[in-house]
């Protein structure tokens, strides 16, 4: 039923004045802060139930280490562990692959894509990383695997370690390069350096990766309209195969928010939501003429039929995907789940043979095809007879005062076939997803944006 309301009411509003403190991105639905302790018996017994029709299943490895702590960061991640710490942590991953691999859900599946993501996967030893790579193997057979991706720090790689990680199979390098200014990556903690990221980036070429990613941060402190140009034109004249730029938020677990309310620390400019979306947009028109292709509201591809992203991909088209590792956040048959953010307690809770949950979310029909729509959304396309013939729902109907209001302000364009995302829309896309969340779990955003604001 389409709720009864005006399209005003579903409009985007304008971007904020100013960046306030919180999170804005959208990476999955329902909010987190709906996810609770007491479904985690329910998603348990889903683990138990037999195999079906199975969709794709990805496999993602959280590695939180680094050398640094970023100011922007809000992972979960560890600038202090030991190396037989992170021996204990990368056993642990494997022993908790296999808890997994025993139950009737994911028996004899094999992985179609895999994800190393952090912290710094690059932070790892070559023997670390082998031994996690063929333990693993070991469990859940690889053989089906399309796409292994992989993050990488440019100061963890050498020229022996990305042959190291090449011989894993890894076939999309991603380098958390976010700036190329030495007196930026500095203001921001960044453990690399500028010099770093060419020598990474040209030992990566000679190695013959299938694709290398190149990540940029809009709106870090320090930031200005000359950096960042630098920036564009020292990206282009690298020619990764792929450009993905986030925008600059300030969640309330990262160290520049708590230097924002020190009492002692100096006043920090942040750059508004206007500033950053005008770099973005500079950016995504300047790998246009260079001859990319914008494949969602962050990623530019030089040639989209070779550089697909499938974990991206798979994962908003409702793919299972089996995270593992402290704090990780993973969704099997319609069920979501987050692991113990402790260190300590997430691996003695896997070495007493236990799945570290700490808490779950049980999708309904409709918050899954809820979910489903708002990350296809920010591909910038949306096909509507997917969702007719995956949930039995029209679209047009189901969400006709959105994509009215949304139309009326050159968001989205909308026809007889799905949506398109317009470059504004996709500029702003995290700030107007919202309006597609059932209303109990608008009105929870709303109020939390409100408060974070005061």
């Amino acid at each position: 039923m389409v709720e009864a309301s005006s399209p005003s009411k579903h409009g985007a509003q304008p971007l904020p004045a100013k960046t306030e403190p919180g999170n804005y991105f959208v990476s999955n639905y329902p909010p987190f802060d709906q996810w609770r302790a007491e479904t985690i018996p329910d998603f348990l017994q889903r683990l138990e139930e037999p195999r079906h029709a199975d969709g794709p299943l990805g496999l993602y490895f959280h590695i939180p280490f680094c050398r640094k702590r970023c100011n922007f960061c809000y992972f979960k991640i560890y600038t202090n562990k030991s190396n037989s710490d992170i021996d204990r942590y990368t056993e642990a991953l494997v022993q908790e692959l296999k808890h997994y691999a025993k139950k009737p859900k994911l028996k004899s599946r094999s992985p179609e894509f895999i994800y190393f993501g952090g912290g710094t996967p690059s932070y790892l030893s070559i023997d670390q990383l082998h031994s996690l790579s063929e333990q693993s193997q070991k469990i859940l057979s690889w053989e089906k695997v399309q796409e292994i991706s992989f993050e990488g720090e440019p100061g963890t790689l050498n020229a022996k370690k990305l042959s190291a990680i090449k011989q894993l199979g890894v076939t999309r390098l991603s380098l958390g390069v976010e700036s190329f200014s030495d007196h930026i990556l500095a203001a921001n903690n960044r453990a690399h350096e500028g010099k770093h990221i060419l020598s990474c980036y040209e030992k990566a070429r000679e190695l013959n990766f299938a694709q290398i990613n190149i990540d940029l941060i809009a709106g870090l402190q320090e930031e200005t309209d000359t950096s960042w140009d630098v920036a564009i034109e020292k990206t282009i004249e690298l020619a990764p195969d792929s450009v993905t730029i986030y925008q600059l938020e300030i969640p309330l677990n990262t160290l520049l928010y708590k230097h924002i309310h020190s009492a002692q620390a100096q006043p920090v400019p942040l750059h508004s939501w206007d500033t950053k979306a005008g770099w973005v947009r500079r950016a995504f028109t300047a790998l246009k003429e260079a001859g990319y292709e914008q494949t969602s509201a962050y990623t530019a591809v030089k040639d989209p039929d070779s550089h697909q992203f499938m974990y991206r991909n798979a994962l908003w088209h409702g793919a299972d995907l089996l995270a593992l590792g402290v704090a990780s956040f993973g969704h099997i048959s319609d069920g979501l789940y987050q692991n113990e953010k402790d260190f300590d307690h997430y691996i003695s809770t896997v070495r007493a043979g236990l799945l570290p949950i700490q808490r779950s979310y049980e999708l309904t029909q409709e918050e899954a095809m809820i979910r489903e729509f708002i990350l296809q959304l920010k591909l910038g396309w949306v096909n509507f007879d997917y969702f007719s013939a995956k949930f039995s729902v029209d679209m047009r109907n189901r969400f006709r005062a959105q994509l009215e209001a949304l139309g009326q302000q050159n968001l989205i364009r909308a026809d007889a076939q799905g949506i398109v995302v317009t470059s504004d829309g996709l500029l702003t896309v995290d700030h107007w997803l919202k309006n597609f969340y059932l209303p109990h779990h608008r009105s929870i955003i709303e109020q939390r944006s409100t408060l974070q604001s005061q």
